[in-house]
């Protein structure tokens, strides 16, 4: 297993709360800041252990009695673009992308609203308001960017907030039109992201957190090659 070495740091635990994915369980997080003098190169450690960011800080699932949250990540090298996804990028092939600096606008907050209602109703993040979400979006000490998705018609399609680490790109939070999902808003934007990372001659594309007893979260192993982090390091996810 290759070791990975993270720099001595404070870590915390935060109280239980309800699990967002699975029912009748609760979750921990262990939760350290990203700060020093080289937050970049801090996150991307994390990150190859399996930590996630959130703003300013660093967290990974600590759960009592629960390892359903799996880190996963897509190798952009011989990706494969089977038929269903050739379908997808094909029929969203008016939906232009671009690259923006780290910026809340009130446009983007409507949509991001209006899909947490439609889709995440129940979840904390609902309840959030604009300052809430400028905070989510600008607050961070590494180097993030917006990527912007729109239609032929310049309607918003969706959004994501995408982290740019040494090895790869992270999808922070994205989030589209609900009106849209037959197109496959989500699956679009991880595509999206392998095919920049490899133009950018990026090995990976981090996902967050497999959990393959979730709906919500499964969809995430399809997209091959894949790795996941075990008790051994990161290793390729066997095809199905």
């Amino acid at each position: 297993m290759k070791r990975v070495e993270i720099p001595s740091r404070f870590f915390f635990s935060t109280p239980p709360a309800p699990c967002p994915y699975l029912e009748n369980r609760l979750e921990r997080k262990v939760v350290t800041l990203l700060a020093g003098e080289d937050p970049d190169n801090l996150h991307n450690t994390l990150s190859q252990a399996g930590f996630r960011r959130s703003q300013d800080l660093a967290y990974r699932p600590a759960c009592d009695g629960c390892d359903a949250c799996i880190p996963i990540r897509v190798r952009t090298e011989n990706f494969s673009l089977k038929k269903s996804f050739r379908r997808i990028w094909q029929s969203n092939s008016d939906i232009k992308a671009r690259i923006l600096p780290s910026i809340a606008t009130r446009e983007h907050f409507t949509l991001f609203h209006r899909y947490l209602k439609s889709r995440h109703s129940e979840g904390g993040m609902v309840d959030m308001d604009y300052s809430d979400y400028q905070a989510m979006v600008e607050e961070s000490p590494v180097r993030s960017q917006l990527v912007e998705f729109r239609k032929s018609d310049n309607s918003l399609f969706a959004v994501c907030l995408t982290d740019v680490m040494l090895d790869g790109l992270s999808l922070v939070y994205s989030f589209f039109d609900p009106a849209d999902e037959k197109r496959s808003p989500g699956s679009h934007l991880i595509l999206w992201h392998i095919f920049e990372a490899a133009n950018r001659q990026l090995p990976f594309v981090y996902l967050g957190y497999w959990i393959e007893q979730s709906p919500k979260m499964a969809y995430k192993k399809r997209f091959f090659p894949s790795e996941i982090l075990t008790r051994e390091g990161w290793e390729l996810l066997p095809r199905e």
